[in-house]
Order: C-alpha cells, then sequence, then structure tokens
C-alpha cells in the first residue's frame, strides 16, 4: 500500500500498457458543423490524438482494440433503454457527458466527468449518482467551461424585456415609414436597467459572472448563498442576504444558479428543489422578472403560475430538459409543468431546452478538451480533478481547474500569476500607487489646503485602472478559496 500510494504523489503510470481502456463520449463536443450538415468534433479528436488516446466516430462493438486510451463518440444516445444496451455490463470504463440522463445502473468502473459544472444527470451507482457520493468510481466536472456563457444568455433574457421598449413594433413602423419622432416617441416610454435591482441566489461560477454583469449595467445586486461566501460577496460590492426572501426583497429581477444540491434519499428530492417559491416570489416588486437558466425543479411552478397570474411576476425566462421519446413521442423532464404554464400565460415565458450553456461551441469544445485531459488523469495516474463528492479509495484529490477569472483564487493561482511577466508590472505599479497616495497622506498632514493638480488626479486614477487590469488578468481579482 505505502508503495503504490508513493507512485499515487510521484505521477509514476499507473495504467496497465498492455490492456485496451475503453471511454464513452455520450454528448456533443462541437456545435459548428461541417461540410455533411454534422456538428464537427475534429478539434476534440485531434486534441485526443495529441495526448495519446485514439478517437473513434462510432459505438465499441466488442472488437480487439489495440493496447491504449479509446475514445468513442456516441452523441446521439438518449434514451435509457439506449445508453444501458452499451453501458450495464461495464463495456466501457469510463465516461464523458454534457447534458445526457445516465442511469443508476449504467456501469463505468474508472469515473466520469461532466462537461459543465451540474451532475445531477450523473446518476450512475458507479460514483454514487449525482452526487458522487459513495461509489467505488470518481465524478468530476469541468466547472466555470460555460459560466460566462450562461451568463450572458441570463442578460441576454433580461435585455428582451427590460427596458421594455418593443422594438419589433418601432423597427416595423420605422422600415415602413410610419414614425414620426417628435410626435410619436413620446408614446413609447421605457425604463433603464441602472439602479434597478436585481436577486442573485448563489454564488457559484455562474452566479458571481451574472452579479458582475449586472454591475456592469449599473443594476444594484443582493445575492444570497451561505454565510461563509459573506466577507467575499460584500468585498466585491454586492450586497449579502441570508435567505432567497430576503435578496428577492424590493428587486426587480431574480436569477438563480445553485443547482439541485443534495438528494434526499427518504423524500427523494433535492435539497434546493422548490427553493424560488412563493415566499420569494412575493418579495419581489410587482412586475419582476425571473430567470431560471440553472435547474428546471429549483422554482416551485406552482408558486410561479400563482405569481405571473396575478402580475406579481410579468415575465419568466425559464431554460431546462425535455426528453422525447423516439419511439413514443412522450415527453419527459423538468421542463414538463413550464409548458402548462407556457399554454396558460401566453407570451410572459421564454421556454428553452437546457442550452443556455450548451450551445456556445468554444466553450463546448474546450470542456470537452478538458474532460478528456481528466479522464486521462485518471486512468493513467489515478489523480482526480474537480472531484464531486466522495474520493474512491485509490485515487489522490489534484484540485481544481478553471478557466483564468473564473472561481476562486487559489494558491495554484498565485503561483501562475508570480511566474507571469505581468505580476512584476502589478508589483511596479502597486509601489506607485502607494508612494502617490503616501505622498498626499504627507501633504495632508502638513496643512495642504489647496486642490491637487489636475495632473496628480489623471496620473493616480490610470494607476488605478493599470492595477485593476493586471489583478483580473492575472486571476487575482476573485475570492479567495476557504
Amino acid at each position: 500500500m505505502q508503495d503504490r500510494n508513493a507512485a499515487l504523489q510521484e505521477g509514476t503510470r499507473l495504467d496497465d500498457p498492455e490492456r485496451a481502456y475503453r471511454v464513452l463520449i455520450a454528448d456533443l463536443v462541437g456545435l459548428r458543423f461541417d461540410g455533411e450538415g454534422r456538428p464537427d468534433f475534429s478539434e476534440v479528436a485531434t486534441h485526443v490524438a495529441q495526448s495519446g488516446g485514439v478517437f473513434h466516430d462510432a459505438a465499441f462493438a466488442g472488437e480487439a482494440l489495440p493496447p491504449g486510451i479509446h475514445f468513442f463518440y456516441q452523441p446521439d444516445l438518449s434514451t435509457e433503454a439506449d445508453i444501458l444496451a452499451q453501458t450495464d455490463r461495464g463495456q466501457y470504463d469510463a465516461l464523458i457527458a454534457a447534458a445526457t440522463f445516465i442511469p443508476r445502473l449504467a456501469v463505468f468502473p474508472l469515473g466520469s466527468v461532466r462537461i459543465g459544472a451540474g451532475t445531477g444527470n450523473m446518476g450512475s451507482l458507479s460514483w454514487g449518482g449525482g452526487n458522487g457520493e459513495g461509489g467505488i468510481a470518481p465524478l468530476m466536472n469541468t466547472p466555470g467551461i460555460n459560466s460566462r456563457a450562461t451568463a450572458q444568455m441570463v442578460m441576454k433574457a433580461l435585455l428582451k424585456v427590460t427596458p421594455d421598449l418593443p422594438v419589433d413594433l418601432l423597427h416595423e413602423r420605422v422600415a415602413s415609414g410610419d414614425f414620426d419622432t417628435g410626435r410619436d416617441l413620446k408614446s413609447y416610454p421605457t425604463a433603464k436597467l441602472e439602479r434597478r435591482r436585481m436577486a442573485v441566489i448563489g454564488y457559484g461560477n455562474i452566479g458571481r459572472e451574472v452579479a458582475r454583469l449586472a454591475c456592469a449595467f449599473g443594476m444594484r445586486v443582493a445575492i444570497h448563498a451561505r454565510a461563509k461566501h459573506r466577507q467575499w460577496i460584500e468585498a466585491e460590492g454586492f450586497d449579502y442576504a441570508a435567505s432567497p426572501a430576503e435578496a428577492a426583497t424590493g428587486s426587480d429581477v431574480l436569477t438563480v444558479h445553485v443547482g439541485l444540491g443534495r438528494l434526499d434519499p427518504v423524500r427523494r428530492a433535492y435539497a434546493n428543489a422548490g427553493i424560488v417559491d412563493d415566499a420569494v416570489l412575493s418579495a419581489m416588486n410587482r412586475g419582476a422578472v425571473v430567470v431560471n437558466y440553472d435547474r428546471g425543479e429549483v422554482v416551485d411552478a406552482g408558486a410561479l403560475d400563482r405569481a405571473l397570474a396575478s402580475g406579481q411576476v410579468r415575465h419568466a425566462a425559464i431554460d431546462a430538459d425535455l426528453f422525447k421519446d423516439a419511439s413514443s413521442g412522450t415527453l419527459s423532464g423538468p421542463m414538463l409543468p413550464y409548458l402548462t404554464l407556457a399554454a396558460r400565460h401566453p407570451g410572459k415565458l421564454e421556454l428553452l431546452p437546457h442550452a443556455a450553456a450548451d450551445t456556445d461551441h468554444p466553450s463546448r469544445v474546450a470542456g470537452a478538451c478538458q474532460a478528456v485531459d481528466q479522464i486521462l488523469d485518471v486512468i493513467r495516474y489515478r489523480r482526480v480533478r474537480n472531484l464531486k463528492g466522495d474520493l474512491p479509495e485509490g485515487y489522490i484529490d489534484a484540485g481544481a481547474k478553471v478557466p483564468r477569472g473564473i472561481g476562486r483564487v487559489t494558491a495554484a493561482t498565485l503561483a501562475a500569476a508570480v511566474a507571469d511577466p505581468r505580476f512584476s508590472e502589478l508589483h511596479g505599479v502597486s509601489r506607485e500607487i502607494f508612494d502617490t497616495l503616501e505622498a498626499i497622506v504627507e501633504a495632508v498632514d502638513d496643512g495642504m489646503t489647496h486642490q491637487p493638480a489636475a495632473g496628480d488626479v489623471t496620473a493616480l486614477t490610470h494607476l488605478f485602472l493599470r492595477q485593476r487590469r493586471l489583478l483580473e488578468g492575472l486571476g487575482l481579482d476573485g475570492p479567495a478559496e476557504a
């Protein structure tokens, strides 16, 4: 055991050089189309080859394979029956997936990576289900890969209805020559986002990115998260709220980014299901907007129905999974209750099929390539990055890997920053700021009564802006890990 632990720590290869390992890729890894109209997987296939693996644009059919790590691309798997037909006997050693729901009885003895953050769809008992607790294999994800894409889609959903200027109607009138700015413009009053209040439920990678974008529009932001995040939330200039209802109080917009949370085995319900309920929605300003680009279940559909009917909420944008059985046409998934709401409240809902985070090609490719790297690390070194849940016996936790500027600032972030040439520039700029501020303080202490020179103001603010850009570029402008 000591020899094995030493090998784990030293990075010695632990895979069998005579064995052929098989990895299933069960979702799209590219969202641009090739000449035949198929989503282009070539970038990920190239990355697999450059990393020493073998990419197969097909399913594993039981054929003899040469030693190595083989990736089998099956993006069209959908139904539980289709997936289990290929995975119920451990036909594949490991899995890469994104939105596809992986059933409990699918077997992957060496682990999996979910492209993206949430892992609620990763139901295999091999790693203990979507929370990754109690299994024999590690469950991993790629947090932060699509955070900015999702956050931008949240703002797009908001900007479609606030400010509530009827741009389509105005375009038609202008294009047909049926408008006079002097006479007619007064009939289309609107309000800007600046100074409106947004409630963000959750301070993960996406929630934080949404809050930062909202601030760029001049909005005031209140964030509900666990109390341990309060100092960082307030340090970034946001208001901390101890509960979802407190965050929602007086808000014009609410957006939720907490994930489903843990599954209660007794109630068979997730911890965050229905977290946006009647109390939360009623605390908002009348005529508010709700955006749920998280998981469909985190908003109580019945409460939203009542809020839409009363006018408390005037618009809701929902992004949730919707599945359709290819043979029967039966619909399933967390989007189902919202279909009823859309029929009951025409024009008040915008529904997406869990596409907000999954339709950005560069993000999907980056996530898939990172997932390939994580699977290779697990097979070759038993090294786990971005662990979700429990660390199984025989593996080592290699910590988190997220894009620069996303997530927590860690010791590894600082180490990388120190090695960057811009760190010396940051040091120099910070020293200049210190010296300039020190001179101002000394002048005040000496009884300075005149206003600072315009040149001094320009120089100091320029230094502040340079320091801010350097901090952002080095990834040092976020909350630190606990």
